[in-house]
């Protein structure tokens, strides 16, 4: 129990010397009562008291009483809190499909999907990529017609298995990428075979079940419907993928199911409810975001705990914001709105890890920090336990329901009307960049923005938004671009970095439309605290789709960037790459530098 423990939940101490050293500053008295609670936390106490981690294994939904709905929907979305000691489906069935599948050369696995479908799977094949594995995992969340284009053409459609994962079966992206791809594979291969090389993961009773029954496609496995998205990782959805590119989903179950007994215990070390604590505590105190800092093989693991932090707990007013962090400089002096929670994660190098350790030590030592460490897939799937039940502690603690997502389904609802009826037409048009000649850019500005901008230009539009940025704020750069490299995602956080530094504020990168599905319920439904840039191109060859909702892809992905429209740039493609990677930028800092404050918060 001990070696799980430290395992799980290491450098607690970094955390009591953080909140030690800032108790003593606060005039209102220290945050930490030592006499009574020791060196824990102070809802730790409470936690432990209330007995909420033995209530949450045996899905006491009473919990979450405060409000009629909170306790219904957790009554309806519990199931996660057993899916290793009860898991609903399957293993040997899983393993023997993968087998299977491996011995007859299965040689690459693509996954369509968004948010909670994706996320955990994308986690655990990137995180055991370096370790020997013949089957190569692609995803696709995107709608774009480049990013599909590009994984597709990296895959023998031979020895490829095609995974469409959609709890609910009918939504809309994956279902029209499906389409797409499947005529891909129709230029190689007859198209009776087609449905050999498809598999659905999906609830009992959806759209998706009951084509893949008529069409019989090579497997279906039927998810429970008592797991929300973003806490399936333990269920069919995480360990179909894991399976397919060889993980032993037995080992993965086994270490979940001694971190499940330790995470359901009502005892002071148990370390979900000690990361549920140090999350509460500060977010009482006023630090409502948290930058995660991990070596580049780790932050695919951010991208889970952001969409399960920001999902579960940003609603109805409230939120905390994970914030996946790249450069630990920008938190050389304490912001006081910000916790720190790093990873050590395997790395494949020596110097990596030694860079990101000295990196890290460039952190303000006043800022409450927690640390832990991960090495193997077995180890992470202990963490996804951790970090389940933790949240929904902090959903108890908040008075926020962990399990439902309202602002995500009123997108969705949002996409199939603007499909139906048209998009918006742009505030304006402007033709070029500052001096540069790059085409039609089209400018759309939120309704609270427009008062604020003194006339139809991009240069007073910027001027506006950042304008709003004020102290406690956060900088959210949306970006729905047809990623196919790194250069246009380290041009995009010099951008996000440039600001973030400019006005002392947490910054974050979004890809659209996997953030919809994700930090989108945060940035809707949350604090009054967003400012939002999104920035967007059209893509040079698109994709025809037979479907009434949308024409093709591109069309598709063009309707979804106006869903939660604040602000939004469209420039032509035929010269974007140039401008993105070399001009932007150094635009966007001449901007900065000329500007003493520039924003508004409300979506």
């Amino acid at each position: 129990m001990a070696k799980k423990i430290r395992g799980l939940f290491l450098h607690f101490s970094g955390y009591l010397r953080a909140f030690d050293k800032i108790s003593k500053n606060m005039k209102e008295g220290p945050m930490i009562d030592f006499s009574i609670q020791g060196i824990y936390p102070p809802s730790l106490q409470a936690l432990v008291d209330s007995k909420v981690a033995s209530r949450i294994h045996s899905k006491d939904a009473t919990l979450y009483s405060f409000s009629e709905e909170a306790q219904q929907c957790a009554q309806e979305y519990m199931g996660w809190a057993t899916l290793a000691s009860e898991p609903p489906c399957s293993i040997e069935e899983i393993q023997s499909f993968a087998d299977e599948m491996r011995a007859k050369g299965l040689k690459a696995v693509v996954l369509i999907g968004q948010g909670g479908s994706t996320q955990a799977p994308m986690t655990l094949t990137k995180f055991n990529k370096p370790d020997s594995s013949s089957v190569a995992f692609k995803t696709l969340d995107s709608v774009s017609p480049v990013r599909v284009r590009t994984i597709m053409s990296q895959c023998d459609p031979e020895h490829t298995l095609i995974i469409q994962s959609s709890k609910s079966g009918g939504t809309i992206e994956p279902s029209l990428v499906m389409k797409a791809v499947r005529e891909v594979l129709a230029e190689s291969l007859p198209e009776e075979e087609i449905p050999n090389h498809l598999v659905a993961i999906t609830d009992p009773g959806s759209e998706l079940e009951k084509r893949a029954r008529e069409e019989g496609w090579a497997k279906l496995f039927l998810g429970e419907p008592t797991v929300g998205g973003r806490y399936s990782a333990l269920s069919v959805f995480g360990l179909v993928p894991a399976a397919l590119v060889g993980m032993d989903i037995a080992s993965l179950i086994e270490s979940a199911c001694e971190a499940e007994a330790l995470c359901a215990s009502d005892d002071l070390d148990n370390p979900a409810s000690n990361l549920a604590a140090f999350l509460f505590d500060t977010y009482e105190r006023g630090r409502d975001k948290f930058s995660l800092f991990t070596p580049k093989r780790g932050r695919v693991l951010g991208l889970w705990i952001e969409q399960l932090v920001a999902e579960s707990l940003g609603k109805n007013g409230y939120g905390i914001l994970p914030n996946i962090e790249v450069d630990s400089l920008v938190l050389r002096e304490d912001p006081k709105d910000r916790t720190v929670i790093t990873y050590n994660t395997k790395t494949d190098l020596w110097d990596d890890r030694q860079n990101f350790n000295h990196a890290l030590e460039f952190l303000d030592p006043a800022i409450p920090q927690m640390h832990f460490k991960v090495l193997n897939v077995e180890d992470l799937a202990a963490h996804f336990v951790m970090w389940e039940y933790a949240i929904a502690m902090v959903g108890y603690l908040m008075k926020v329901c962990p399990f439902d997502q309202p602002d995500v389904a009123a997108a969705k609802a949002e996409v199939l009307h603007i499909l139906a009826e048209g998009a918006c037409e742009p505030d304006f048009v402007q033709n070029g960049l500052a001096e540069v000649p790059i085409g039609k850019v089209e400018v759309h500005v939120s309704e609270s923005l427009r008062d604020k901008v003194t006339e139809p230009s991009l240069d007073a539009v910027l001027r506006a938004l950042f304008g709003s940025i004020e102290s406690g704020d956060y900088f959210s750069f949306n970006a729905f671009l047809p990623f196919a490299g790194e250069g246009r995602r380290e041009a995009i956080e010099e951008i996000r970095h440039t600001v973030a530094s400019h006005y002392d504020v947490a910054s974050c990168l979004e890809i659209g439309p996997r953030y919809l599905h994700s930090t989108g319920q945060l940035h809707k439904g949350g604090p009054n605290k967003g400012v939002f840039l999104i920035l967007s191109a059209d893509e040079p060859k698109d994709i025809e789709i037979d479907d009434p909702r949308a024409r093709s892809l591109g069309e598709l992905a063009k309707l979804k960037r106006l869903v939660i429209l604040l602000f939004c740039l469209r420039v032509d493609v035929a010269v974007f790459t140039f401008i993105f990677l070399t001009i932007l930028p150094s635009l966007f800092v001449r901007w900065l530098k000329h500007s003493r404050k520039w924003c508004m918060h409300e979506l």
